[in-house]
């Protein structure tokens, strides 16, 4: 008997990751000889940030103790207890749960995976991490995006967002500072959004995992602190305040009436059992990281500040491209004010210089822009010579 191809899942076929696929492209041109500079992944490591060692010390501790055994599924107390003071100091006070996941990626697997049924949808930002409209394809629901507004910084329209609300919309992601724009968002946005999840009573979403990285001296607001009436789940994690994304920690804090949530959350813990428990050890790096030392911070705001200013600058003045500067993380979402598919030319700059960005549609936009993103993390002049790359690439680009 003939052997058939074994057909996937057909939910897998609106799965697409532009940060990782973009990889493929670059390992093209790299297997053609170009020099590559990768401006693609936010991956501090990847360049001149280092995790603390007082966190490793305390991973390896744990270790050297034996705390190799399968951890609680909510994650262990200590780290559990640091992050409710940690929540607590940011002002977010009706706490139901916390729990600790594989990097803040899981977290948002398991929260939307306990939240929807096929045919319902959630309102996610565009621009915005692809990952959220990933899960939710993947769950048969519908990822509904509403607009930020590039000429007002990347703020969110919430006109927009009350026009896309309706029966079937069960959640609202806030990313907070953005991915992939750097915006940071004023207190009456965030009310705003939490009026109309009030209203409609929906999920909110916060996605906060770059919240110690706002840039130029400027306040980071969590949603959650706002509202104690509003049902929230906001999501952190070692990765990138803390220089530690192979650590793959991250959490999430439950606030909101036990009413409202109750249900919902014994639907979360559900799944948590079920997968058993995040890394036992690394765990044990989430009490010293939130209560030590921050002094890491300053340096690492030091040079993301340096580093977007010259993004902005260098960028800005490319004949064609147009950037909005980031408040915070380290992203930038340049716009191509010339007449291109961005995933063109991001193809075509890729083949031409070794650049590596990633092309805006990964990340949502407005019909009729195109933009891409560029990660900000490399030394000085590793971003100034890619960016001089970029320019002269414009420049024949654009004459074609």
């Amino acid at each position: 008997m003939k052997n058939r191809a074994i057909k996937p899942a057909r939910r897998t076929e609106k799965i697409t990751y532009a940060v990782r696929d973009v990889i493929l492209l670059a390992e093209e041109a790299a297997r053609q000889g170009r020099e590559m500079t990768y401006l693609n992944i936010g991956d501090p490591n990847k360049f001149d940030f280092r995790t603390s060692p007082e966190i490793i010390d305390a991973v390896h501790r744990a270790m050297l103790d034996n705390r190799n055994s399968y951890a609680p599924s909510s994650g262990i107390e200590e780290a559990r207890e640091a992050i409710r003071e940690s929540a607590r100091s940011k002002g977010i006070t009706s706490i139901r749960d916390v729990f600790v996941t594989t990097g803040a990626s899981e977290a948002i697997d398991i929260c939307l995976t306990a939240l929807l049924n096929q045919g319902d949808n959630v309102l996610i930002p565009a621009p915005g991490y692809p990952l959220y409209s990933a899960i939710i394809n993947k769950l048969e629901a519908e990822p509904r995006f509403y607009y930020l507004d590039e000429a007002d910084g990347w703020q969110p329209d919430l006109e927009d967002i009350a026009s896309r609300i309706d029966g079937k919309t069960r959640g609202i992601v806030v990313i907070n500072p953005n991915n992939p724009t750097g915006a940071v968002y004023p207190e009456e946005a965030l009310r705003g959004i939490i009026a109309l999840a009030r209203e409609h009573n929906l999920v909110i979403f916060s996605d906060e995992i770059y919240d110690s990285l706002i840039l130029d001296g400027g306040e980071h607001i969590a949603t959650a602190s706002l509202d104690p009436g509003a049902a929230v789940i906001t999501l952190n994690g070692l990765s990138k305040n803390y220089l530690a994304p192979g650590f793959r920690i991250g959490w999430g804090i439950a606030s909101g009436p036990e009413e409202l949530t109750a249900d919902y959350l014994e639907a979360v813990n559900k799944l948590l059992r079920a997968r058993l428990s995040a890394s036992h050890p690394v765990q044990w790096a989430i009490k010293p990281a939130l209560e030590g030392v921050q002094g890491h911070l300053v340096e690492a705001r030091r040079k993301l500040s340096r580093r977007r200013d010259i993004t902005v600058e260098m960028l800005n003045a490319v004949e064609g491209i147009s950037c909005v500067a980031p408040e915070g993380a380290f992203y930038a979402f340049p716009r191509l004010e010339i007449p291109v598919d961005d995933s063109e030319f991001v193809g075509e700059l890729i083949k031409a210089t070794g650049v590596v960005v990633v092309p805006g549609s990964g990340f949502g936009q407005r019909e009729g822009t195109n933009h891409f993103r560029v990660v900000f993390l490399a030394p000085e002049p590793v971003l100034e010579r890619a960016y001089r790359a970029i320019g002269r690439f414009m420049e024949s680009y654009a004459g074609k």
